[in-house]
């Protein structure tokens, strides 16, 4: 088994390529195969270095390893040309002096006409010319396209994903396969490539579908064993329209910038097309390549919920081992500005709060942000959390906090401690322990939603925490 991903460097790597390329490795690895990259770089206008190193680069974030390539689908071009002039000498092609503007008249002319399809009138005007005067005018150097000349009958083949399918003959066009400036069609191209690193199965998009008929005849007529096709269904939007970038679809890269996890990534991605046969969501890559067959991809469209992709990568998050999780958000906050020189966090406090950050976070950049009053000062309290925490009685809070530092500054730093102690402190006091715990809070990181105050007491240490409080009392008294 020989599969492949061909993206086009005409843009960056996308949802529908990546999964592309995921089904096709997924397969690969399932069966034992092999999967080929190739890059098809034949469009030299629209093409570009930079979206080669993205797609490259998008694969390997994704853990999407190939076995050969990447191969240049420009480098072919040689092998193709030979192919478009073999199937021309063999009777299988014809040469089109037809200027375009000639044609469009033509094609104009046969609708206002009435006269229905125009799927043989490329042909009906290329013969009008006689072979004699064709082989004079190629001689002469007169520019002609090769059109493919498409038999009768019926072209059939039995999808992988749709099952049996079949295109009427007489519905498809005599395409061009060399176009006058002597370039390959994408058709004849791709048929040429796959034919020479003989792939046996093509797994693609939905968009292919039309492509297919005329690369199975190219086949034929080339004498290429056909590989079997499998088309995916498209991806859509919650809205049901086509995949865009207003439903938030971005760049592979995109979503590796703003904290994905490249596992969570491509478990959510195998499961846009793909049902397990039951109701689990969180797959392994080990356990999706196991478990990976096409009788189970649907026939019908995915929808791309980035609500479900940022619920799945938060459950990753919550699963990391330590080390791994604390090393991630070292490199988020390298990729928000944060220096590691910056960070005012000794290794333990630093774990400690990654893991209390852990179950609040949906991506790393979310959590990089959140972490931001812990690594470093609390620049600004937030208006809503001082004015509900401490301005409603500032002379409590005030009361409430004093004690709270005084408390702080004696006690043994570790949890069961802390948490004795202060919900103590609250009964000393007569109020409620949240009405201890909220000030502080607001007091210690500047919002009023952070993991326990516990955990962000550890965090920070004694002399952190005692002077954030004292810097809050400043602020009540100031505000007076």
């Amino acid at each position: 088994m020989r599969l492949r991903f061909a993206p086009s460097p005409t843009g960056y790597l996308h949802v529908g390529g990546a999964r592309t390329a995921l089904f096709n490795w997924l397969l690969a690895r399932r069966g034992g195969g092999t999967f080929v990259l190739r890059i098809e770089d034949t469009d030299r206008d629209r093409s570009r270095p930079e979206h080669v190193e993205a797609i490259l680069n998008g694969l390997t974030w994704l853990g999407i390893d190939w076995d050969e390539g990447p191969y240049f689908q420009a480098a072919g071009v040689e092998r193709h040309r030979a192919d478009a002039l073999r199937l021309l000498a063999e009777g299988r092609a014809y040469r089109d002096f037809t200027p375009r503007e000639e044609f469009e008249r033509a094609r104009d002319a046969a609708v206002a006409a009435g006269s229905g399809a125009v799927t043989r009138l490329s042909r009906d005007l290329a013969t009008r010319v006689p072979p004699a005067e064709q082989e004079r005018r190629a001689v002469a150097g007169d520019p002609f396209a090769v059109r493919f000349l498409v038999p009768d009958g019926t072209t059939s083949w039995r999808d992988l994903v749709h099952g049996d399918t079949r295109f009427a003959n007489a519905e498809i066009d005599d395409f061009v396969i060399l176009r006058s400036d002597g370039t390959p069609t994408y058709n004849l191209a791709v048929v040429s490539d796959d034919a020479h690193t003989a792939i046996t199965h093509v797994l693609r998009g939905d968009d292919h579908l039309s492509n297919t008929p005329k690369q199975i005849l190219l086949y034929e007529a080339l004498g290429h064993p056909v590989p079997a096709f499998g088309h995916l269904p498209m991806i859509l939007g919650p809205d049901g329209k086509r995949l865009s970038k207003r439903h938030g679809a971005r760049a592979v890269e995109a979503f590796e910038g703003e904290g994905v996890v490249a596992d969570a990534m491509v478990n959510f991605l195998a499961l846009l097309g793909w049902s397990p046969g039951t109701d689990e969501e969180l797959l392994s890559r080990d356990e999706l390549v196991e478990r990976f067959a096409l009788e189970r991809v649907l026939k019908k469209e995915s929808v791309f919920d980035p609500a479900k992709l940022f619920w799945m990568n938060g459950q990753y998050i919550a699963r990391m081992a330590p080390v791994e999780l604390a090393a991630a958000l070292r490199d988020a906050l390298g990729r928000d500005g944060v220096a590691p020189g910056e960070i005012a966090l000794n290794e333990e406090a630093f774990a400690r709060m990654a893991a209390a950050l852990a179950p609040r976070s949906r991506t790393f950049t979310e959590m990089a942000r959140m972490s931001r009053p812990y690594v470093g000062p609390v620049r600004d309290y937030d208006p809503k959390a001082t004015k509900k925490n401490w301005y409603r009685d500032p002379a409590a809070t005030t009361r409430v906090l004093t004690a709270v530092r005084d408390k702080l500054a004696g006690m043994a730093w570790e949890p069961d401690a802390l948490e004795g102690e202060l919900r103590a402190l609250a009964g000393e006091l007569g109020v409620g322990a949240g009405q201890v715990f909220q000030p502080l809070r607001v007091a210690l990181t500047g919002v009023a939603a952070s993991p326990g105050i516990f955990d962000v007491l550890l965090i920070l240490g004694r002399e952190r925490s005692l002077a954030r409080v004292q810097r809050a009392l400043l602020s009540i008294a100031g505000s007076q």
